[in-house]
């Protein structure tokens, strides 16, 4: 990535294909192509060395492993090492994917995957799928239609998957006993975070299938306990939005649900207050005098207007204005959710927000507001 310096990576989805089909190609020919070539949806064609190889042709298998390169991405993948291992099944059986150990199961409805498949997502299945019956038709094994792939059983596995798994969202997301298996376009982006936006639109799709209809975005784990003492909600309610506020929004506004309760730090939500939809602090900033406007609105003179202009931080800011008697917490959280609700777009979601300090005590509340029913349900502050 010249632009940037940074080494793009490959997803666990291309290692999965990667191992594959170089499990396939033993089982054919005898002999495991390394480095192995493989085609990605955008037509790049990386090479991956053979970290571990395996042919048992006696009993129709064969299994070789790919040591996952995330590049510069701070991937909790990085490093993990990818199995396939491909068994020969029955005619017309097609392909049939399974979880090894290291890779999860899917539990709950909502995800892009049946309950009781392995996760191994839809595109990774395809390009396995794809490159085994190029494989065949190359090698003459059964099976040369791209969609049904050859009769063969795929278990792909990760070293280490289900300890791993634990710093994910797959927990929360009902994916249990390891990772899944991802990627749209092969390649991992640097400090793209798509795997963590893809996370938050998994959420909403697993909160909306359990039948919830009040979801939280949380900035961190303080403010999710946070919510969960003020509204009582249940784990996959839960979004781990982080710095993405944008993110949720924009999924939300095409895939609602009746409330959001957005809660996070004052000085991050005084972010969302200001109209950054990205919250971290590399790429948006505090703006002590947009906090200094908010205080004259809630009734500040120029001098402490000018104090909360000067101060050294938010939290600052808040407690000037705190011990001024200005609900400096209260008209962040109103901002933040009009400027919440601008992004919506009308979509039929009521927003409320929640600011608080890094105790974890409330410093600032807006109450619902927006189409949705708790506005209707909800009385006025």
């Amino acid at each position: 990535m010249a632009h940037t310096g940074l080494r793009h990576g490959w997803t666990t989805g291309a290692c999965a294909t990667a191992a594959s089909t170089a499990a396939y190609t033993a089982l054919l020919s005898g002999e495991f192509p390394d480095p192995v070539t493989i085609t990605l949806p955008k037509g790049q064609t990386p090479s991956f060395a053979l970290a571990v190889e395996e042919l048992d042709a006696e009993a129709g298998s064969a299994m070789a492993g790919v040591v996952k390169d995330a590049g510069d991405d701070p991937d909790v993948t990085h490093g993990a090492l990818i199995r396939a291992r491909v068994r020969r099944l029955p005619p017309g059986s097609g392909v049939v994917f399974r979880a090894g150990p290291g890779v999860g199961t899917v539990t709950r409805p909502g995800l892009p995957l049946e309950v009781g498949e392995p996760a191994v997502n839809p595109v990774p299945r395809q390009m396995i799928r794809e490159h085994l019956s190029e494989v065949a038709r190359r090698y003459g094994g059964a099976g040369a239609v791209p969609n049904a792939g050859p009769d063969v059983e795929v278990e792909i596995s990760v070293d280490h998957g289900e300890e791993i798994a634990r710093s994910t969202w797959n927990p929360r997301l009902g994916i249990l006993g390891g990772l899944s298996i991802l990627g749209t376009t092969g390649i991992v982006v640097p400090y793209s975070c798509s795997a963590w936006i893809d996370s938050i639109r998994r959420g909403v799709d697993v909160a909306r299938a359990a039948g919830r209809t009040h979801v939280a975005g949380c900035t961190g784990s303080t403010s999710e306990k946070t919510v969960v003492a003020l509204h009582k909600l249940p784990e996959d309610a839960l979004l781990d939005m982080g710095d993405f506020a944008g993110a949720v929004l924009k999924y939300l506004r095409r895939h609602p649900v009746d409330r959001l309760t957005i809660c996070g730090g004052f000085a991050k939500l005084s972010k969302l207050a200001a109209g950054h939809l990205d919250l971290h602090s590399a790429r948006s900033q505090v703006d002590k005098g947009f906090l200094a406007e908010l205080a004259r609105r809630g009734g500040a003179d120029e001098e402490l207007a000018d104090a909360v202009a000067g101060a050294n931080t938010g939290l600052a800011a808040l407690q000037l204005c705190a011990a001024a008697g200005v609900p400096l917490g209260d008209l962040v959280a109103a901002t933040a959710r009009d400027e919440a609700l601008a992004v919506l777009r009308g979509a039929p979601v009521a927003v409320d927000v929640v600011c608080i300090d890094r105790a974890g005590m409330v410093v600032g509340q807006a109450e619902p507001r927006g189409p949705g029913p708790a506005r209707r349900s909800t009385p006025p502050r």
